[in-house]
């Protein structure tokens, strides 16, 4: 039990642990306090959360989720780039009714039970940091080495300042009552650790260990890997010789049948695979669809595979029908490890099946070894 950090005081705390951060506009005096008439405080911990979209900042400091949950609803931002943004330094829509027995253990910083609705509920809104992470949350969404570093760091520089310890951070499904289950997910890695998930004890824990040492510290990095051997580039050029129909509903692979120019020597005549690991790539997929209905859509993306499993999948881009046809470019920008192989894959969301025109891939491909 603590009254809230003042401006200061967060950007010492920021800065004496390590943390990289910026100052959103107006971020000193924005919160709810005066419209709900609620102060702030006194705060009894740090509440994380994942945003479960994408570019959040906006929402997260001024749009809000509703009308019914205004903006902000965050004290600080987390991006992909682990450079942590403080948004508001009052009272913040992010917690919501968190369950009694789940809000007094991070008070008494013991074990957090599951959350019961019936021990009562607490108003986390008035008593809990919250920060929202980027992710997407749909647990192939990895956070990246830099947003974990910071998020631990985050979270220890909270503790630190107020002399608590990792028991005060919870996170959003310890404590909601409306079965939240945020944050999740993959993380990239984090000090001489790889990919593992992302877990609230393995977050206290990491957090723990930060405090058992000075602000200063930071964890052991992997030992500096292989030069890596880069080759080429090389120029592919692939397309299609004919149309073919795409059903709707399903992602299909694109089956390039045309290959003008081939240096890597990688491509049978019919291939469903563009680029092999370990390489760098980058181009383009321009494609063209006929009987497309005007305002239907073509979702097109990439995706990675060890074999014949898929392991990722990229963004997806869209082309929508027009009159006359429908057109789009797919950039293709990417470094694939060893192992993988490329494919484009698209889904038509249309009712009937449409033809596709032309798919014409151009890149230039840098091999590694």
């Amino acid at each position: 039990m603590a009254d809230p950090m003042t401006p200061e005081e967060w950007r010492k705390a920021l800065r004496a642990e390590g943390v990289p951060f910026t100052e959103l506009d107006g971020w000193t005096t924005r919160g709810r306090d005066q419209a709900t008439g609620k102060p702030f405080g006194p705060v009894h911990g740090s509440l994380n959360h994942h945003t479960a979209g994408r570019d959040s900042l906006q929402a997260i400091a001024y749009r809000g989720q509703s009308a019914a949950v205004p903006a902000p609803l965050a004290h600080a931002y987390l991006p992909k780039s682990g450079r942590l943004v403080l948004v508001a330094a009052g009272r913040a829509n992010h917690a919501g009714s968190a369950a009694r027995n789940a809000f007094d253990a991070i008070l008494a910083e013991a074990p957090i039970p599951k959350p019961s609705k019936a021990s009562g509920t607490v108003d986390g809104n008035d008593r809990l940091y919250g920060i929202e992470t980027e992710n997407l949350g749909d647990g192939k969404d990895t956070y990246t080495r830099a947003q974990y570093d910071t998020l631990v760091r985050y979270n220890a520089a909270i503790c630190r300042h107020h002399r608590w310890k990792a028991g005060s951070c919870a996170g959003h499904l310890e404590t909601s009552v409306e079965g939240k289950v945020d944050p999740s997910g993959p993380v990239e890695g984090y000090g001489k650790r790889g990919r593992f998930a992302l877990t609230m004890s393995r977050l206290r824990a990491d957090v723990e260990e930060r405090l058992e040492h000075a602000a200063s510290w930071s964890p052991e990095q992997p030992s500096t890997p292989q030069e890596v051997t880069v080759t080429g580039p090389a120029y592919v050029n692939l397309g299609l010789q004919d149309g073919y129909p795409l059903a709707p509903g399903a992602w299909d692979e694109i089956a390039f049948t045309q290959e003008w120019s081939d240096e890597l020597g990688q491509h049978p005549a019919t291939s469903e695979v563009f680029v092999v690991g370990p390489a760098r790539f980058a181009g383009s997929l321009s494609l063209r669809f006929e009987h497309l209905p005007v305002g239907d859509v073509v979702q097109a993306r990439m995706s990675e595979w060890e074999g014949s499993t898929l392991k990722a999948v990229h963004p997806i881009h869209e082309v929508v029908g027009t009159p006359g046809g429908a057109f789009g470019v797919l950039p293709l920008v990417k470094r694939l490890g060893a192992g993988r192989s490329m494919r484009v894959r698209l889904l038509n969301q249309s009712a009937g099946p449409v033809e596709v025109a032309s798919a014409v891939l151009t890149a230039l491909v840098w091999k590694e070894s």
